[in-house]
């Protein structure tokens, strides 16, 4: 059976009235299984806010599961940071964040399902300013375009503000009087909605009720429908609730998912308006559908053809989301380094110009980042930068990190760790793997790795070391993170059920020493293909060689073991970054406890 929905513009914090509606429709035409607000969800003014906390606080209650999007208005700061705050909130929470009984605030932007539907949604509002609240980011429209490139059909998109363009091609007589095609929208959103190809579409925020015919998609075969709703309690009555009872996409053949009704409509994205004098309001369609677009980094046809080749330009689709449609086709350059970047908050205008037009208003990284510090120059046989954070001659480095150093290798505590004694184990010398370095080393290497697994069986835990071995390396580092010994007959197991879901299995090898590991996967490196191996407790080692075009995370091993500490929100090393004494204070303590230990001491 189809799921029931309900969907409902601005609330303003209108709780009381919401639900008088919502129980009237429920009782001639539900039971409905859950509502999604599109628009303001808080209240406008002070005044308004008893009856709301009521339903916050618990003295009202939300009558059925309750979603929205829009997150501001008096109020909304305060209590969606407290939301935020909930433990149980920590970590990944694409399907809402519980405000309190029913009620889940979708924050930022994402998918989910819902009763077996396929939901996308950007929370918030489009700003200048990086608001916590209330706004959306780069990083949010980002997600969405990363999303957009996954299988599957998208059945409801959430979006506070209208598309712009959304009543193009449509027809007259339904559009809802003072409603033009010049009045306004986000033009990001339209952007969006083209590139999700969701089946419904619905906004708030303008006030008026509008269902628009069902147009086509681009390169797909299913139809949109958009729908905006009115805020609860206007003045007009215009309609603010709306029930659906869409069947998931999942579920349906792709005969029924292909069915068009009479009045389906072109995309009104891909219209061009065309008008003989700025006074001049007659509409003329030209129905020839341009290339889609690829946001800020692609070019029309017009300037394909005007100007010179744009190999040096990158791909934003594939570095946003490791793959673009156009495969070898695609003008700009796909880029896994930059993919990586990236992914570690690193603005794509620096790398792909090397400057940022937006200065100090970019929520973005304007450096090269790597997990511990900044990437070296990229420039082939650049030796020792000066950039490189792990380079103990840059006048770049942390040295307030270093814990014990070596004749080729030392110690350093890891920037934002995983755990407490998570630690890096780095080349003295500018080298992009250890794998690489000579065989004199590995006694060195070796004596570091004994000494923390010595180390770290004291407090009753394992040491899990991995390296990426990338093509295109920078300064090599072997992370070593210690785990309770309790849950170290796991770590097999999840590092391989993380390559399951990545599509790869392991090459899985057992070994009496650490240096007799070692000296097989020296034997792997060919320098021309990238690998990934994990040395696990008991003398297992994981390895996993990666193809040119395979899509690979850089930091799966920290990923992995997270998730094995169930410490979701910790997988990214920039939500554990601590300031420099902070840090003086950890290393400090570290150095105390393994001087026993230290084979350099």
């Amino acid at each position: 059976m189809a799921p029931r929905i309900l969907l409902c513009g601005d609330v303003l914090g209108r709780l009381n009235q919401l639900f008088k509606r919502v129980s009237s429709v429920n009782k001639s035409a539900g039971p409905f299984d859950a509502l999604l607000c599109v628009g303001q969800f808080f209240p406008d003014s002070p005044e308004q806010l008893e009856d709301f906390t009521k339903y916050i606080e618990g003295g009202s209650h939300f009558p059925l599961p309750t979603y929205f999007v829009g997150d501001y208005g008096v109020a909304a700061p305060k209590l969606l940071l407290q939301a935020s705050k909930d433990s149980a909130n920590q970590g990944f929470k694409m399907d809402g964040f519980k405000v309190c009984h029913n009620l889940y605030w979708l924050k930022g932007s994402g998918k989910f399902s819902l009763f077996g539907l396929s939901v996308a949604y950007l929370s918030g509002r489009k700003s200048s300013s990086a608001q916590q609240f209330g706004t959306y980011t780069e990083d949010d429209v980002d997600a969405l375009r990363a999303i957009a490139e996954e299988p599957g059909i998208v059945d409801l998109f959430l979006t506070n503000e209208w598309p712009s363009g959304v009543t193009n091609r449509a027809a007259d007589s339904d559009i809802p009087a003072g409603l033009s095609d010049a009045a306004g929208g986000d033009s990001t959103v339209s952007e969006l909605v083209q590139e999700i190809k969701p089946r419904y579409h619905i906004a708030g925020t303008k006030g008026i009720y509008y269902a628009r015919e069902p147009y086509s998609n681009v390169d797909a075969v299913h139809v949109t429908r958009f729908i905006g709703l009115a805020s609860v309690g206007n003045k007009d009555k215009q309609k603010f609730i709306h029930a659906i009872s869409p069947t998931p996409a999942s579920t349906m053949s792709s005969t029924e998912i292909a069915m068009k009704t009479t009045n389906t409509t072109l995309s009104p994205y891909t219209y061009e308006e065309k008008r003989t004098s700025p006074m001049d309001s007659t509409k003329r369609s030209s129905d020839s559908i341009s290339d889609p677009q690829y946001w800020r980094y692609d070019v029309s046809q017009k300037r394909q053809k005007h100007e010179a080749g744009h190999g040096d330009k990158l791909c934003f689709k594939f570095v946003s989301s490791g793959s673009c449609p156009r495969g070898e086709k695609c003008n700009f350059r796909h880029d896994t380094d930059a993919r990586e970047q990236c992914m570690r908050g690193v603005c794509f205008d620096f790398l792909n110009k090397g400057k940022c037009e937006r200065g100090p208003d970019c929520n973005f990284k304007h450096s090269l980042q790597d997990e511990g510090g900044r990437l070296p120059s990229r420039r082939p046989g650049s030796g020792r930068s000066k950039e490189c954070w792990f380079c103990l001659s840059s006048p770049n480095v942390e040295s307030h990190l270093i814990i014990s150093i070596g004749e080729n290798y030392y110690l350093a505590l890891a920037k934002g760790p995983l755990v407490e004694d998570h630690v890096l184990i780095i080349p003295v010398e500018h080298m992009p793997s250890t794998l690489s370095m000579s065989s004199e080393s590995e006694i060195e290497l070796s004596r570091f790795q004994n000494s923390l697994k010595s180390y770290c069986k004291s407090q009753e835990k394992e040491v899990i070391f991995f390296e990426w071995v990338s093509v295109r390396g920078t300064h090599a580092n072997i992370q070593a993170i210690p785990i309770p010994s309790s849950k170290a007959i796991m770590a097999e197991k999840i590092f391989n059920l993380a390559a399951q879901k990545l599509g790869f299995e392991f090459v899985t090898k057992k070994f009496d020493s650490i240096s007799e590991g070692r000296k097989f996967l020296k034997a792997q490196i060919d320098g021309d293909s990238s690998l990934f191996y994990a040395q696990i407790p008991g003398g297992t080692i994981l390895l996993h060689h990666v193809e040119e075009k395979e899509k690979f995370p850089a930091q799966f091993g920290r990923e992995v073991l997270a998730g094995l500490l169930n410490m979701a929100d910790n997988a990214d090393w920039r939500n554990r970054k601590h300031s420099k004494d902070e840090e003086m204070k950890i290393v400090e303590v570290f150095k105390s406890r393994f001087q026993e230990y230290d084979p350099n001491c």
